[in-house]
Parts: structure tokens; sequence; C-alpha cells
């Protein structure tokens, strides 16, 4: 009898043994799968820019669909604290690193860092020099100089004189937007009077080149803002100095309070670049590259080393007259938001290009 309890006590010990065993090797199992789940890092300049918070939520929500998990840090304008980042995602064995670059110049070092660590490197909507990124996304960025530069000869006859305030030299697209620009104004004709870069893409140096420079602003028939955050501050300064809708502005991102001053006519226009397509895009990009399968680009870009892939869209200009068929109808922006300030039955299109200069300043 003691030998059959025994016995029986032998296999509960066993019985409970295996199956601790299957539970551990379970967990084991789940930690591995983990362990493999596709990641992707990614890297911003910073948020301060209104549009990036849409590529950001884009890319994501794109990623995930797609079985990879991002892993998004801000830089928050830093160049060492966005190196830091990169080295991080090195680090964490990402098997893609996507990097919206704050100095186009900065970051070649640690790229090719993260090349030899067999990790692929994609250019986010900014080249990164001499760096030889497996991949370069962006919207064609000349075409969005030449169309601002549309924006302003749209004016008609009345202008001779523009002003550019633009972004950070720092940023490779704001050499290629002011290629663009600058050989429309050549072409028709229009002086350039004067030139600011706002380093960070700072939008209150635009403003503050306006209270500085009183007398060269005046002397503007158009102002040429490097983006619509820089178009927001500039405008602000223009109000204050009864300029406002006298000076005509252009800009590019369709920034909300852009669409805004555009359908009440202090704005003349700006360039909208589908980020929505950029970012699923690039996310697409991301997981192919990083499972070793070909992504086609249409050509390459020269980034002072090497000829990068380059993929690039095509960005739209947005007029008064085409606002709701490309901003609203697109989803960009909410109809009740861009003419929140219009007076209900106002047409719009009937408006004289001066009627509104009065208005439009809670922007």
């Amino acid at each position: 009898m003691k030998k059959k309890v025994l016995l029986l006590g032998v296999l509960f010990i066993l019985f409970i043994s295996v199956g601790c065993a299957q539970k551990e090797e379970g967990v084991e199992v789940e930690r591995t799968e983990t362990e493999k789940e596709f990641q992707i890092g990614m890297s911003f300049d910073s948020f301060v820019i209104e549009r990036w918070q849409k590529d950001r939520d884009v890319f994501v929500s794109t990623a995930k669909e797609l079985g990879a998990e991002v892993n998004v840090q801000n830089a928050n304008g830093d160049l060492e604290e966005q190196i830091a980042q990169i080295e991080y995602f090195i680090d964490k064995k990402m098997d893609v690193i996507v990097i919206i670059c704050i100095d186009s110049d900065g970051l070649g070092e640690v790229v090719q860092k993260a090349k030899n660590a067999g990790i692929k490197v994609i250019a986010y909507d900014r080249l990164i020099k001499n760096a030889g990124v497996d991949l370069y996304i962006s919207f064609d960025n000349e075409m969005v100089g030449t169309m601002m530069g549309e924006g302003v000869v749209s004016r008609g006859d009345e202008v001779e004189n523009v002003l550019m305030l633009g972004g950070p030299l720092t940023d490779n697209n704001v050499s290629l937007v002011e290629r663009g620009f600058e050989r429309m104004m050549r072409e028709q004709g229009i002086y350039i009077i004067d030139k600011m870069h706002a380093d960070g893409w700072k939008a209150e140096l635009g403003a503050e080149y306006v209270y500085d420079h009183v007398d060269m602003v005046e002397r503007a028939d158009v102002i040429m803002c490097g983006n619509d955050d820089i178009a927001t501050a500039v405008f602000r300064a223009l109000s204050e100095k009864r300029l406002a809708g006298k000076i005509g502005i252009v800009g590019q991102d369709a920034d909300l309070a852009a669409c805004q001053r555009i359908v009440q006519g202090t704005q003349i226009m700006t360039v909208y670049k589908p980020v929505e397509k950029l970012a699923q895009k690039a996310a697409e990009c991301a997981i192919a590259l990083g499972k070793g399968e070909e992504v086609e680009a249409e050509t390459t870009i020269d980034d002072g080393s090497f000829q990068v892939p380059y993929v690039a869209l095509t960005p739209v200009s947005v007029y008064r007259e085409n606002m709701d068929d490309v901003i609203i109808n697109s989803g960009f922006h909410l109809k009740e938001d861009v003419y929140l300030n219009i007076p209900a039955g106002r047409d719009t299109e009937k408006d004289d290009k001066t009627s509104d200069s009065g208005n439009g300043h809670g922007n």
C-alpha cells in the first residue's frame, strides 16, 4: 500500500513538473515572437511645424497595419539629440531607421554607422547629405518653389518686388525650393529685394524681420514665406503695421491658418503636399527595405557623395478657387474650419483682392 502511495506521489510530482515546464516554454516562445516583431525607429526634427504630427500619425498607423512597431522620437531641434536617438536605434537593432533630419550635413557619420550595422535608413522629406541612405522620399521641392513663384506672378503686373523669408539652409529642401522660386522670378523680371533664413524654422524670426525692416517690407509687393508657420507670424506682424492684405503672401504646407487666410483674401496661395500619401508610401517602403525587397524609385538624387534612390511625390498649388477640391474634399481640413471667419452667405470668389485687407486678424 505504501509503495502505491509513493508511486502515485512521484507521478503527481512529475505531472506538475511537466506542466510547469510547458508553461515556461510557452512564455519563452511568446517572448521570442515579440523580439522578432518588425521594428522601425523614427526620429523627428521636432513637432513645431504643424504638418509633422500628421506625418507621424499616418506613418505609425500604416506601419502597424502592415505588422510593424514604430518607436517615435522627437529631437526638439537639437542635432546632438537626434544623433543620440539614431545611436539608440542602432543599439536596439531596429530593422529600419527613418529620419526627418535637423541638419542635412550633420548626420552622415551616424547614418553610416547604422548602415554598417545592417540597418536600412530612409531620409524622410529632407535629404541627408553625404550619407548614402537607402532611400530618400519627399516631394519635388524645386516644383514647390516654382508653384510659389507662380503664386506671386498670379497677382499680375502690379508685382515688381518680392521679399524672401525662408527656412534654414541646414534644411536641404530650402535651397531646392528657393532654386525653383528664384528661377521663376528671373523669368518674370521680378526683383528680389532681400532674403532672410529663419534658423530652426522659428516662425517668430519672420515677424522680427518685419518689425526690424519696415522700410524694406513696405517696398515688397509680395512676401515669399518658407512655410505657412512663418507666413502666420509674418501676417500678424503685417497686421500690426496695417499692411495685411496690401502685401501678398505665399507659403507652403497648407496649414489651417493659411487656408483661412486664402479664402479671406489675405494670403495668395499655399502649396499642399499630401502628407498622407507621403507617410503611407514611406511606411510601405520602410517595411519592404527592411525585408530585403526591392523598392522602385523613379529617379536618383545626388547627396554630394552618392546617387540615392529618390521617390518624389507631386505637390499641389492651392488658391481660393480650388480650396474645396484640394483641401476640403481630401479631408485635409474640415470645411467649417477653413471658412470659420467667413460671414455666412458671402461669395468669396467674387470678392476683390483688397476687400479683406482689414479682416482675418484672428488667425
